[in-house]
Parts: C-alpha cells; sequence; structure tokens
C-alpha cells in the first residue's frame, strides 16, 4: 500500500467550516466555500494565491459555468456568481417551508447540478432532523427533488460508466448506492458504527471505482471498496473536523481535503488543533481521479 504525505496546501483559510473542494483543471485552481463565514474561496495552485468573494449568506457548494461565473448554494438558493463583480443571480429558491440551507453539491456528465439541503444546525453535529432533501438542477434551469426527508446531505460521486450514484447522508452514517435514475436504491457501504470513524462526509471516487470518504470528528479519509463495503485505507489528517475531499493537480492524482474549525474555542485551536480550517494535499497514494464536470446550462 502506498505511503501517503500530508502536507497543508492553505493554513487556516476558513474561519467556520470548510467545504466543497472542487478543482477546475483549465486553471489549476482549487474552488471552495467556508460556509459559515459566507466566502467562496478560489486557490490558485500556480501562484499560491487565494482569493475569495464574502456573500450575504451560507453558500454550501460552488461550482463552474461552462458558459462563464459559477453555480453556488446560496442559503437555500440555486444561484449564479459572477466573480469579478461578485453579483448573485438567483435561479430558484427550495424547502420555502422550512429552515434550511444547501450542503453540498456537485455536477454529473450531463453537466446537470446535484446538490442537498439540510436542517439547521442545533449544536456540534445536531440539526433539525428529516428537514433536508435532494435536488437536481438541468441545464434547462429546472430543479426536481429527487429526495425527501433527508437528515444532512452530503457527498456525491459517480461511477465511470455512470449508472450508479453514491449518496452520503452523515446521519444515520450511511452512503447509498443509486441506479442513476434513481428508481431504485441500496445502502453501499453501511459506515462503521465505530467513534474513530466520525461521520462520513464529502466523499469522491477514483479511477479504479473506489471510494474515498471525509470522515468529520475523525480527523480522516478513508478508502472504501463500494463491492465489499470494506475500509481498505486511513489517511490521517492534523485537523479533526474533516469534511470534504476532491482529486486535483496536474494529474489529478492530489488529493485535497477540507476541514472545519468550527465549536473550537481559541484555546482549543491553539492548544489543540492549530491546522484547523486549513486546505490540505495529500500525495503518494497511488490512486487518481477524473476532471470534475461543470454546470452545462
Amino acid at each position: 500500500m502506498a505511503s501517503p504525505n500530508v502536507d497543508v496546501a492553505i493554513k487556516n483559510s476558513c474561519r467556520t467550516v470548510g467545504e466543497g473542494p472542487h478543482w477546475d483543471e483549465a486553471s489549476q485552481s482549487l474552488l471552495y466555500v467556508d460556509i459559515r463565514a459566507l466566502d467562496v474561496h478560489r486557490w490558485n495552485s500556480v501562484t499560491g494565491e487565494d482569493s475569495k468573494v464574502h456573500l450575504k449568506d451560507t453558500v454550501g457548494f460552488v461550482v463552474p459555468r461552462r458558459a462563464g461565473g459559477y453555480v453556488i448554494g446560496l442559503g437555500r438558493r440555486l444561484s449564479l456568481l459572477e466573480w469579478d463583480t461578485a453579483t448573485v443571480t438567483t435561479i430558484a429558491e427550495v424547502d420555502q417551508d422550512r429552515g434550511t440551507r444547501f450542503n453540498d453539491g456537485k455536477c454529473d456528465a450531463r453537466g446537470r447540478v446535484w446538490a442537498g439541503t439540510m436542517g439547521f444546525e442545533t449544536g456540534h453535529a445536531q440539526v433539525e432532523m428529516q428537514q433536508g432533501s435532494l435536488y437536481s438542477l438541468d441545464t434547462d434551469r429546472d430543479v426536481r427533488k429527487q429526495i425527501s426527508g433527508v437528515n444532512i446531505s452530503n457527498g456525491l460521486a459517480w461511477t465511470d460508466d455512470n449508472r450508479t450514484f453514491f449518496y452520503t447522508e452523515s446521519f444515520p452514517k450511511k452512503i447509498y448506492a443509486y441506479d442513476f435514475d434513481l428508481e431504485k436504491g441500496e445502502i453501499m457501504v453501511d459506515y462503521p458504527d465505530d467513534p474513530s470513524y466520525g461521520f462520513p462526509d464529502g466523499l469522491t471516487i477514483d479511477t479504479d471505482g473506489k471510494l474515498w470518504v471525509a470522515s468529520y470528528n475523525a480527523g480522516a479519509v478513508f478508502k472504501f471498496d463500494p463491492e465489499t463495503g470494506k475500509t481498505l485505507q486511513k489517511v490521517e489528517i492534523p485537523a479533526k473536523q474533516t469534511t470534504s475531499v476532491c482529486w486535483g493537480g496536474k494529474n489529478l492524482d492530489e488529493l485535497y481535503v477540507t476541514c472545519a474549525r468550527v465549536y473550537l474555542s481559541e484555546e482549543e485551536f491553539q492548544r489543540t488543533q492549530p491546522l484547523a480550517g486549513s486546505v490540505f494535499k495529500v500525495t503518494g497514494l497511488g490512486a487518481k481521479g477524473r476532471p470534475a464536470y461543470m454546470y452545462e446550462g
């Protein structure tokens, strides 16, 4: 098994919940969000510059749009963001009958956005249950509710043949596999009920079809075999609240990991987790991903 190296790519860049990493291959940049700080970040891996746009609501994810700009989950709205002017245009608002926010989102191979909502947090890893849903945004901007009654909508990924869609619900610690038409679903990884595994959060898939799952409160990324559900590898991250992962770099063999520093007092931050809120780069894994898709609408 490959011996990985874990380095700090962007130190302490997030003040609350770093999330939603997306590698933009064209610019060799990493997009990610700081949810409660209301910020969208863009880190240029060539120059090392980390720029950001500050918004007026929580921001759960960011993905590039082929026609320019980005699609973001802003509060409970799917919106377009023009970076240079910080102009936001609402596409649609969901969950208007309840208090939720978008949490994680990605594009599929046809350029549709898939993104889920969750209830507001009432404490550390505590939310209003069954308030969230999973939505899809088609290229004609039609929004469809795909799954309802979700607790914490999280990581998404697809197999290379686009026949299977993986979807994480952090509570009740499940990663599901759906036929991509979503007509049939089954539990794929029955996440270990072990405190050392934390809670499944954002995930990605490699070119061998294996899943890499950021585990909140575990300070780790776990590699799973989706056919057996077995743990294949554990990569320890020097920040406990690991939130999400994506493949990046020129060869897409670098694993970028976001994390949070929310609920840490200043004393705890300085004394026990001085790298909380950083973005980490893991190399030497002997695995790689494929280019991330962008919104085609």
